[in-house]
């Protein structure tokens, strides 16, 4: 089911990049960052692979990859700050997110936010949707924007560089990147567990 999915994908990709060259590479790049998994171990790699018949340049797919990501995630970013937040207020108990773990978050971004954000373009799965607790703890901008495109203009540059390497096999590059996404994802599960839990326990301490 998987790999009929990452077919069905990379036939998208492939022909979006074909007919909108570097703009296909923003276009698809911008939807990846904006909380949908459109996934870029396949847009890269491909572009690597076009880099590779000499129809783009390495460092263009990398710089038009970044702006791409940078225009995906203000649009995450938005929805987190300015329709995130109130949701989190309404409905966040009922998803065991209290407001002490709202304002947890707001310091953790004050403080850290310029690595995390970097450190999350550099992983599958999480930079996908890291703009979005950026955008409900309301980043600073400028910091986001600068980290964003930096992580990103790394992440871009290193998919492409493969691609471009691996030639005509490019494709072979998605098999590996599905085992690392899938150590990934048990990750974010077993962190999900544990909150879960630790939540429930607060609440039993507390009698509620």
């Amino acid at each position: 089911m998987i790999e009929k999915i990452l077919l069905l994908l990379s036939g998208f990709i492939i022909t979006t990049i074909s007919s909108l060259g570097y703009a296909g590479i923003v276009l698809l790049m911008a939807i990846e960052s904006a909380c949908i998994p459109l996934p870029s171990e396949i847009i890269m790699p491909f572009s690597g692979y076009l880099v590779f018949k000499q129809e783009f340049t390495l460092w263009g797919i990398a710089v038009f990859g970044a702006l791409g990501c940078v225009l995906g995630s203000l649009l995450a970013y938005a929805i987190g700050a300015f329709g995130g937040r109130s949701l989190v207020h309404k409905y966040g108990r009922y998803v065991l997110i209290s407001h002490q773990d709202l304002a947890m978050a707001d310091r953790w971004f004050a403080r850290h936010g310029g690595i995390t954000v970097f450190i999350g373009r550099l992983l599958p799965i999480i930079r996908t949707f890291i703009a979005l607790p950026a955008g409900i703890s309301r980043m600073a901008l400028l910091p986001f924007v600068l980290y964003t495109f930096v992580g990103s203009l790394i992440w871009c540059y290193g998919l492409g560089w493969i691609g471009l390497k691996l030639g005509e096999n490019w494709h072979s590059l998605g098999g590996y990147f599905h085992k690392f996404d899938t150590v990934i994802a048990i990750v974010l599960v077993l962190g999900a567990v544990w909150y879960v839990r630790r939540h429930w326990k607060h609440r039993l301490a507390a009698g509620e």
